[in-house]
């Protein structure tokens, strides 16, 4: 199968949409298939593993205020490079209302022609008024353009199916369980990161608003406590000063982060928006007890008192309390954390991707049987 992967990051961007897109071309070249990427141009950093596949890079901008994220601009290379492919199949991965006018017009017209499934990135558009009405208009045209929408969570695919958004199925995200894993705690680190013996919470993710990371302010004031935060954003300087005495590692990736991940004691998120919550899942996966909003992704991970703890979004006091009596209690901290690393076992990169190729040839047999009927 063909297969073009059309992309808003890849690496080497850090995040999400970037990690799936790899994990998904990588999976497709295992099993035998031909992807091909293509994605917005960003400055080269050399600090990424080689593509498993060729990757097309379009003309792009940084995003103003926010340099990480890169808008890749109106091009007809990412046409070309679908037609020169001889695409079987296109798959528009995370086209959020900034990736939708990005990409047009080759994705829409492609859709209709390549069977393309896609998924969505953010499904809350945050603009207000009718900035979030336009920007719910144009994610529908471009959805209903697909054969399928994949979903990466349960409420993911009530919130596109409650917008009118068509064909929506859920696909979920899969975990390296390889490397991250809770045999990679280091105890030099820890010594590192907290020289009294402090309790480490960690928070690993971008530093954006949208992420809210300062709601770890009453965390870091726990006695005996220590805040990690792993990331980078354009909220770093503020949280520098939000979170009094936390430790600010900037961003990491690969086997370091896996290191650090299994380091903790404590995963903490707090981003009320998250479609699905990778890091979430890899801390599960190193064996960690994870406290979490209770909204989006989250609430397909965290099992409530069996692997983690979901609080209300937006309450500083319910994740401090929820934190605190995880420090306080080593014994439920252990078995909330055996309890999540046997939760993820089965969600590997390759049991979800051959969950996707299902998917593709669902698409794909529906579109012959049309053409048959017709």
């Amino acid at each position: 199968m063909r297969v073009v992967i059309v992309t808003e990051s890849f690496p080497p961007d850090v995040n999400g949409v970037a990690h799936c897109a790899l994990q998904t071309a990588r999976h497709l070249a295992t099993r035998g298939h031909e992807p091909l990427v293509i994605a917005p141009a960003g400055p080269e950093t050399g600090d990424t593993e080689p593509a498993p596949c060729p990757v097309v890079r379009v003309p792009a901008l940084p995003l103003p205020g926010y340099p990480q994220v890169r808008v890749a601009l109106p091009s007809r290379r990412a046409g070309a490079a679908i037609a020169a492919h001889r695409a079987d199949l296109v798959h528009l991965a995370a086209p959020s209302c900034w990736g939708c006018g990005a990409w047009r017009p080759p994705p829409p017209r492609a859709a209709r022609r390549r069977r393309l499934p896609d998924r969505p990135r953010r499904l809350r558009p945050r603009l207000p008024g009718r900035g979030e009405a336009a920007a719910w208009r144009r994610m529908r045209a471009v959805h209903a353009a697909a054969d399928r929408t994949l979903a990466p969570s349960t409420a993911a695919a009530r919130d596109l199916a409650a917008h009118g958004v068509p064909r929506v199925h859920l696909w979920p995200r899969g975990v390296d369980t390889d490397r991250f894993r809770p045999g990679r705690r280091d105890e030099a680190l820890r010594r590192t990161l907290a020289p009294r013996g402090e309790l480490l919470v960690g928070y690993v993710g971008r530093l954006a608003p949208e992420k809210h990371v300062e709601l770890l302010a009453g965390v870091c004031g726990l006695p005996g406590v220590r805040v990690v935060v792993v990331g980078d954003g354009p909220s770093e300087p503020g949280l520098r000063t939000a979170l009094p005495g936390a430790v600010f590692l900037g961003r990491r990736t690969g086997d370091e982060l896996a290191t650090i991940f299994a380091s903790f004691d404590v995963f903490a998120h707090t981003g009320p928006y998250e479609t699905f919550c990778q890091t979430v899942q890899e801390a599960m996966a190193c064996g960690l007890p994870v406290v979490a909003p209770a909204a989006g992704g989250p609430l397909d991970l965290v099992r409530h008192g069996v692997t983690g703890l979901l609080v209300p979004p937006h309450d500083p006091d319910a994740l401090c309390a929820a934190v605190a009596g995880l420090a306080a209690d080593p014994a439920r901290r252990t078995d909330y954390g055996g309890a999540g690393r046997a939760a993820v076992e089965g969600r590997t990169w390759q049991a979800v991707g051959d969950r996707l190729l299902d998917h593709y040839a669902e698409v794909l047999d529906s579109r012959a049987q049309r053409a048959v009927a017709a």
